[in-house]
């Protein structure tokens, strides 16, 4: 895959089975762009080179070599090329419990923990992320563990901070509260807006309103989201792609192509093929 002026693009996304709860991605991107979509664990992303702008609820921000992007469970993002040339990275994916047992134990931050920061300086740090990836590549799974555990206890100790807890939902937050809820639920058949709103006793307008200021996207692309995701738990089950992309509800397996790469960064097939998945019968 090639992107501007024949550079050619490449990603490999995949989990070292010694850290079951980690994902790791190290791609190259020139053309690619990531749409809005969010994480249920974390993003600790280290630029290799180039530039890259991830979009967040608060502006974009701007990651070269040297920095660190950190971004908590369930911020909507995106990403794109900030130059040219594109930008290289890795980045690593943690569960909330990998992040917050490393917390409890390291720091006295107790409950939900995040990062109060964005994007932040640390060569040292950006060194470590890559650091981990080398090890898993290699097999080196104490090398790996080691590694992450020093970088999340060097990020939480300088930028870590308890994460708001869940403030009781009034009146339209309510609604897309419910609206969400109704969606996962019939995730492969969904209603229209005006549907979904008229049985929520509101009106169309007002609970897209409602559900972007409460996920950070309108209805359709948090769905699109949240399909690419349980299309990804049917895929590490040894789901084949044709069939988890009619379980989730999109129309074919190139719907399920197109929009898991825009958001994953890799195929479908990839994405099976590096997890080392076996599918049933074979």
């Amino acid at each position: 895959m090639a992107g501007a002026d024949g550079v050619a693009e490449w990603a490999r996304h995949w989990q070292y089975d010694a850290l079951p709860d980690l994902d790791l991605l190290r791609a190259r991107y020139v053309r690619h762009t990531f749409p809005r979509h969010s994480h249920e664990g974390y993003v600790l992303g280290a630029v290799t080179g180039g530039v890259e702008d991830v979009g967040l609820p608060g502006g974009t921000v701007h990651a070269v070599p040297g920095t660190v992007v950190m971004i908590n469970p369930e911020v909507p993002h995106t990403a794109r090329s900030g130059a040219p040339e594109g930008w290289a990275y890795s980045t690593l994916y943690p569960s909330a419990r990998v992040v917050n047992d490393i917390a409890a134990e390291v720091t006295s931050l107790r409950g939900t923990v995040g990062f109060a920061e964005t994007r932040v300086t640390d060569p040292h740090a950006s060194r470590l992320i890559t650091e981990v990836h080398r090890a898993a590549e290699e097999g080196n799974a104490l090398a790996a563990d080691s590694l992450l555990r020093i970088l999340v206890t060097r990020l939480l100790s300088r930028h870590g901070s308890p994460l708001p807890g869940l403030a009781a939902h009034a009146g339209s937050a309510r609604n897309a509260v419910r609206a969400r809820a109704a969606l996962e639920e019939r995730m492969a058949d969904p209603p229209t807006l005006e549907t979904l709103a008229a049985e929520l006793g509101t009106g169309p307008f007002a609970l897209l309103r409602a559900f972007k200021k409460e996920y950070g996207m309108p209805p359709h692309t948090w769905l699109t989201d949240a399909r690419v995701r349980r299309a990804r738990r049917l895929l590490d089950a040894g789901t084949a792609p044709a069939e988890a992309a009619t379980a989730v509800g999109f129309t074919d397996q190139p719907h399920l192509n197109r929009h898991f790469t825009r958001i994953v960064g890799v195929p479908p097939g990839a994405y099976q093929r590096e997890r080392g998945v076996l599918r049933p019968g074979r």
